[in-house]
């Protein structure tokens, strides 16, 4: 009698727990269709990012260091331009810095990213007309600006994989805005400290790479084509956490304020040769509304 009442016992438990796996599948299927209801279609791609870890790096420059780089600047341009102005001269000293964990996109900000913000929102394409160009007082002449001018909200046809520009410090934070609505995470600039980070890593090397300066990891004025390029183009530049185009290219935009009134921006681009404003600890300042062909941005994703 034992042995058939078990029997019973083990079948039915069998068909109990079958019955609750099942059960527990279902409201499973359940929540995840639930989520896929509410949560609404992005339409485009977020822009891809890798992890940068909390704790402590070099920032920074030494006066070994920045006397280097002033002989890279003098042997690519033929004379002592930027020891004269001492352009290296306010890079933070070189010394240990902490930062929190966050993830940083690879590559700048591309146009074909930007565009999907200016259709959801229809704010203005990057653009500058000519008396707001030559009252900036570059040296490039305003012809050069027209490469890189949207029209009809369009991007100029081949450079849609190419890092936006002509956006401002505000433009910048607007499209971090707009991304964080969209996807319901925080995305921002990031400060100096965490743009440095990204690009070299915790051991205080000079560029991304390295500290040896190799005009073929970039897209600098030595060995690129004086324009921007896709972005992404030189893996081999690649920061120790995978990210990309940290110098060269562009200049980026970053949270941290300078003077009043004016943002830091890092990373060189291609117009510089050298190139001593092209490592990590390099750094200077530009009026937030400035509209540059030398400047993007990328951003930085909060951990959830």
């Amino acid at each position: 009698m034992g042995t058939v009442v078990q029997g019973w016992w083990t079948r039915n438990m069998f068909k109990a727990r079958q019955l609750a796996l099942a059960f527990r599948a279902f409201l499973c299927v359940i929540v995840a269709q639930g989520a896929l209801w509410l949560a609404p279609a992005l339409g485009f791609d977020a822009p891809a990012t890798v992890n940068v870890p909390e704790g402590a790096f070099i920032a920074g420059s030494n006066e070994a260091e920045r006397n280097d780089a002033y002989a890279h600047d003098e042997t690519a341009y033929g004379h002592a331009r930027t020891r004269e102005s001492q352009w290296h001269a306010s890079e933070r000293t070189r010394a240990e810095a902490t930062t929190g964990a966050f993830a940083i996109t690879i590559t700048p900000i591309t146009n074909a990213q930007y565009g999907d913000f200016l259709r959801a929102t229809g704010r203005a394409a990057p653009g500058v007309d000519e008396p707001t160009w030559k009252r900036y007082g570059f040296v490039h002449p305003f012809e050069r600006t027209r490469r890189h001018v949207w029209v009809d909200g369009k991007p100029p046809a081949g450079r849609e994989a190419h890092p936006v520009v002509l956006v401002s410090h505000d433009d910048a934070e607007a499209y971090a805005a707009w991304l964080s609505a969209e996807t319901g995470r925080r995305w921002r600039l990031p400060t100096e400290l965490e743009w440095e980070k990204a690009a070299r890593g915790t051991d205080g090397r000079r560029f991304p790479w390295g500290d040896a300066f190799d005009p073929s990891r970039l897209n600098s004025h030595d060995a690129g084509p004086f324009d921007t390029m896709a972005v992404g183009s030189f893996p081999s530049g690649a920061s120790p956490y995978g990210a990309l185009d940290m110098a060269g290219q562009v200049f980026e935009w970053t949270a941290s304020e300078g003077n009043p009134g004016r943002f830091i921006v890092k990373g060189g681009s291609w117009d510089d040769k050298g190139c001593g404003v092209c490592r990590a600890a390099a750094r200077h300042t530009r009026p937030a509304e400035v509209r540059h062909i030398l400047i993007g941005f990328r951003l930085v994703l909060n951990p959830d």
